[in-house]
């Protein structure tokens, strides 16, 4: 792809932009296996945590009520369908960290073929560079897991204050995506986290209402096993042009 259609681009997509066309892109039969493996990927670990999860469920929630007083019962029909969202947030949660860990060295993979249809000169790899993409993405990974933990933690506690902490947590989830997705090119590239880091927070404005609409997508029962190769694709592009073109110019 020539850099005057990039700029074009450039220039006429949003932040929610990337995301609708990652999400059309991962249907072209020149990515279809680089989707379809960590898409499978998904769906066993999601799978596996919805099946775990409902087998404990009730002898959870048997135990929960089995603490209340008999004055309190009434309580039961309460505590029932707020149990389930926690533990729905829980699963969400779960399983986002789980399956990107796992698909880390496939969402790369994907992530390079993007980029090498937006003209990226890329080093060929060969079947032995797998012995460093899988063990540096897993461990890019597990520095993202480091920059969230402590900060959803603090959040954690402020969503206590109604509202504020809803909001707070919203605005950090938006940033969270945006930095998860976008690693994979910058990773591809060479760029250091921390330079990763400094160039989405100085394109705040466009790079999170990106991760805000990839978390609002996330919350969609099935849909979301197609978020997250769709998310590759739109961070990619969106690093790609935003910020690779720009240091070119």
């Amino acid at each position: 792809m020539s850099s005057d259609r990039n700029m074009t681009n450039k220039n006429t997509l949003s932040g929610p932009g990337y995301f609708a066309q990652g999400l059309s892109m991962i249907f072209l039969p020149q990515l279809r296996w680089f989707v379809l493996i960590p898409l499978v990927i998904n769906i066993l670990v999601f799978g596996g945590i919805v099946y775990g999860a409902s087998g404990y469920f009730s002898g959870w929630m048997q135990q929960l009520t089995g603490w209340m007083p008999n004055w309190l019962a009434f309580l039961e029909y309460l505590l029932w369908p707020l149990f389930f969202l926690a533990l729905a947030a829980v699963m969400f949660f779960t399983f986002t960290i789980i399956g990107n860990l796992i698909a880390a060295p496939f969402n790369a993979l994907l992530a390079e073929k993007v980029q090498r249809m937006e003209g990226a000169d890329l080093p060929d790899l060969k079947l032995s560079d797998w012995l460093i993409i899988v063990p540096r993405s897993i461990g890019r990974e597990l520095r993202k897991l480091l920059y969230f933990l402590p900060r959803a933690f603090i959040l954690l506690l402020l969503s206590f204050i109604p509202i504020l902490g809803m909001v707070l947590w919203f605005l950090f989830n938006g940033w969270m995506m945006a930095i998860q997705y976008c690693d994979y090119a910058a990773d591809n590239r060479g760029v250091p986290f921390s330079t990763m880091m400094s160039e989405l927070k100085s394109r705040i404005t466009k790079c999170w209402p990106f991760g805000a609409i990839v978390n609002l997508a996330m919350l969609i029962p099935l849909l979301n096993l197609l978020i997250i190769p769709a998310a590759v694709v739109g961070a990619t592009l969106y690093w790609e042009r935003e910020v690779v073109n720009e240091h070119v110019k």
